[in-house]
């Protein structure tokens, strides 16, 4: 699996509901939201633009930001 981190323009507990809505409705995928810096970790199959277009779905700003090693 590929770990990709995303930035998500995330302000409160709702718009990490929405993303994690959004993500759940894609199915399979395990991730990790840190709210603070505004960024969504996705461990998926999925290509990138295929999450990119996902997240982007909660209306919020959105952009990846690269391939997280494993380590």
């Amino acid at each position: 699996l590929q770990k990709h981190e995303f930035f998500v323009d995330m302000t409160c507990e709702g718009c990490s509901n929405a993303v994690t809505r959004v993500l759940h409705r894609l199915g399979g995928e395990s991730f990790d939201i840190d709210l603070p810096n505004k960024k969504v970790c996705i461990d998926s199959e999925h290509s990138v633009d295929t999450l990119l277009e996902t997240l982007k779905k909660t209306g919020k700003n959105t952009s990846y930001l690269g391939e997280k090693s494993t380590q």
